[in-house]
């Protein structure tokens, strides 16, 4: 175990520098002008163009980008909520609830995970002209509300994380069904739900296609406004580099603020296993 620990912390080295390598040269080229993106060998020290470039991404009424974040943050934070709320209180039922038909709803929402959502756009897409929704964030916002791979998730959790006997003590102290869910169950369903909720706002926040299918571009999200900065014939590198570098703000805030939880959460499922 000596002899190798040189070799592991030098793979973890090569490792995070791999991965942060593109991170780091991202917010390079956004603190520099769009002439240095084809120099070879590239710049790898930050310009001092970052300011500048912020300002030009503002102004750029095409990309309409801080009503693009503000779509955004709205959108993922609401999804993410329901997203958890709904799947915790799902798994929760088909873990420890006794009910008919309980296995055979379970199969049916595992099914709908196996259908693409690109096979999904062109009805659901329909039904929003139906509503009148088309250009607003409901039309973003509801059909995210519940996420079958949620409940899946929760409905795994909640079945290792909660023990019969808990729920049955609360249920001789006289708690209704809910009240055993919102006290005794949700908060021993906090680091599973921690990791499902970085990965419904990570999800939210990068969608792209349904946004672009639905959403015009005086209404758009974020990912919707990076993809108005390059057109046909000239791309300004430095200006989708510095939205992408705004863009990615958020995520590293929501992983910072929810790091402990997931990787609590992580590591008690590989310990249970």
């Amino acid at each position: 175990m000596r002899k190798s620990q040189p070799l592991i912390y030098v793979t973890l080295i090569l490792g995070i520098a791999l991965s942060a390598f593109p991170l780091y040269w991202l917010f390079v080229v956004a603190t520099r002008s769009n002439d240095v993106v084809g120099d070879w060998p590239p710049p790898l020290v930050p310009g001092p163009n970052l300011a500048e470039n912020i300002g030009r991404l503002l102004d750029a009424e095409s990309a309409n980008f801080l009503l693009g974040m503000m779509n955004s943050a709205f959108s993922s934070i609401v999804v993410t909520v329901a997203v958890v709320f709904f799947s915790s209180l799902a798994g929760f039922a088909f873990a420890k609830l006794k009910f008919r038909g309980r296995n055979g709803l379970l199969l049916v929402i595992l099914a709908t995970m196996m259908i693409p959502v690109q096979m999904g756009i062109i009805p659901l897409y329909m039904i929003m002209v139906e509503l009148g929704w088309q250009n607003r964030m409901e039309a973003i916002i509801v059909p995210a509300l519940v996420s079958a791979f949620g409940v899946f998730l929760m409905r795994q959790y909640a079945e290792r994380a909660v023990p019969d006997e808990l729920i049955e003590a609360a249920r001789v102290d006289g708690c209704s069904t809910f009240r055993v869910f919102w006290t005794v169950v949700l908060p021993a369903l906090r680091p599973g739900a921690a990791v499902l909720g970085l990965f419904t706002f990570m999800g939210t926040w990068n969608e792209f296609l349904w946004p672009l299918a639905v959403l015009e571009t005086d209404n758009p999200t974020v990912q919707f406004s990076l993809s108005q900065l390059s057109t046909a014939y000239y791309t300004d590198y430095t200006l989708m580099f510095t939205g992408a570098l705004i863009a990615t703000v958020p995520l590293l805030l929501v992983f910072i603020a929810f790091g402990r939880q997931i990787i609590g959460g992580i590591m008690e499922g590989a310990v249970k296993a």
